[in-house]
């Protein structure tokens, strides 16, 4: 699967090797090119999830902001919810399309 924004191919994995959760796909970690994403200071913290990290996506001077984000250490419990350890694993939305 592929995550693009405007053409730009940001991830690409075999669909296996993603994880599904809440109606958003989470590339591992070793599949995104980190060039296209930039820290944000936007804070969050998912109840069950922990707390998470968000990134602007773009290139130049070109950004959509907080369309990925990730949750570098997961809150301890919902790795055995998901059932796989997702520390790492970064997902997109708004701007981003997701497919084969």
């Amino acid at each position: 699967m592929k995550a693009a924004w405007k053409n730009i191919v940001l991830a690409e994995a075999p669909k296996d090797d993603l994880i599904y959760i809440e109606g958003n796909w989470y590339f591992p970690p070793d599949s995104v090119k980190q060039e296209y994403l930039r820290k944000s200071p936007t804070p969050y913290t998912c109840p069950w999830k922990g707390v998470c990290q968000y990134f602007d996506v773009g290139k130049g001077n070109d950004w959509s902001k907080d369309n990925a984000w990730s949750y570098p250490n997961p809150k301890e419990g919902s790795i055995e919810v998901v059932k796989k350890d997702f520390a790492g694993y970064v997902a997109f939305w708004q701007d981003v399309s997701i497919g084969d």
